[in-house]
């Protein structure tokens, strides 16, 4: 480095701009001076990358192997391996060195016959009127007894978001939800081999008793994957619709009774009160019973005439009151193919 800079000096460059292009300062060339000898810059040497001193050699990396993969082994994790060697009187590395080793020839994970679970993706769903496609759930609602909960029962309609079956229990059981099924099914007056029922793997919704009720009135189930809360995202965004309301009570129910009641004046307020964000403001009600479409077609005739009346205040075309007659659930995702082909189009 010192060469580098009395080759620079000589050139005519200035000692401290010298010092500055090879990183050092001044002083730093000064001491060394001093010392009497120049020294090599430690920075250098940290950069480098050192080997351990206690590396396994590449003929240590092998026989870990080759004994992971011997068939008495083969489908031992290496918390069972190493104790075992140790057994025989054998040590050949410690288990976090038989964990890295396998790691990194990619042989750690279900290292025997069973396969990695895979989870797909639930079946893409489409509704385009009203009891076609029904998700549900179940929710704690607290009560006056700690550690003990009342349990809403909730099942709605994804194409008008309408409550259309509902009860609260003090258990959680199969036998419970069989009969707000069977209820709702009833007073809606589904046919057979008509409606799609999706929910999660909670044991309520995969008892035998509830797979009976739906084989019986010919209702298709759809289940989301194991611990996925966005597969069954119309009864996830219900609950917690419910309980920001600003009159959610703030204290425990104190009685069933209690419970179902406020339940109650909930459900009809979602239901025929309450307009919905998604459903161009209207409310579940209407759009079950299908009263939105001439609903939104007097509110867009009204923007139109707002429009003529005073066209200065509108940059564009007026509030878009388009009936949307299809509801996803779980839509697949798009490739990226048809992203660039939509954009293209567009």
């Amino acid at each position: 480095m010192t060469l580098y800079i009395e080759e620079a000096r000589a050139a005519g460059a200035r000692l401290f701009r010298a010092c500055r292009v090879v990183g050092i300062s001044l002083r730093t060339l000064q001491r060394w001076r001093e010392e009497g000898s120049v020294k090599a810059d430690g920075r250098l040497e940290a950069g480098k990358e050192r080997e351990p001193a206690n590396k396994l050699s590449k003929k240590e990396r092998g026989e870990i192997l080759t004994v992971a993969n011997a068939p008495e082994f083969a489908s031992m994790p290496p918390s069972q391996i190493v104790p075992t060697l140790a057994d025989d009187g054998l040590y050949l590395a410690s288990e976090s060195s038989f964990y890295r080793v396998l790691h990194e020839f990619e042989q750690l994970v279900h290292r025997g016959k069973a396969k990695a679970p895979k989870h797909h993706r639930p079946t893409p769903l489409t509704a385009t009127a009203p009891n076609q496609i029904w998700s549900w759930d179940i929710t704690y609602l607290a009560t006056t007894v700690a550690g003990l909960f009342f349990y809403l029962y909730l099942i709605m309609d994804i194409y008008s978001r309408k409550i259309v079956g509902w009860e609260v229990y003090d258990a959680e059981s199969t036998e419970h939800a069989s009969s707000v099924f069977r209820k709702a099914h009833l007073r809606e007056g589904i046919g057979a081999d008509s409606l799609v029922l999706h929910s999660d793997n909670g044991s309520p919704m995969k008892g035998a008793t509830m797979l009976a009720t739906l084989q019986k009135l010919g209702v298709m189930a759809s289940f989301s994957r194991p611990s996925v809360s966005d597969d069954n995202p119309y009864s996830e965004a219900l609950f917690k619709t419910m309980k920001y309301r600003p009159n959610f009570p703030n204290k425990p129910f104190e009685s069933l009774e209690e419970a179902r009641q406020w339940v109650a004046e909930f459900v009809h307020w979602y239901n025929e009160v309450h307009r919905h964000s998604a459903l161009k403001f209207v409310t579940p009600g209407q759009r079950h019973r299908g009263e939105d479409i001439q609903i939104l077609e007097k509110r867009h005739a009204l923007y139109e005439v707002a429009k003529a009346q005073r066209p200065e205040r509108w940059s564009g075309a007026s509030r878009n009151w388009e009936h949307e007659g299809i509801v996803h659930l779980n839509p697949a995702k798009k490739t990226e193919k048809e992203v660039k082909n939509k954009d293209k189009a567009a």
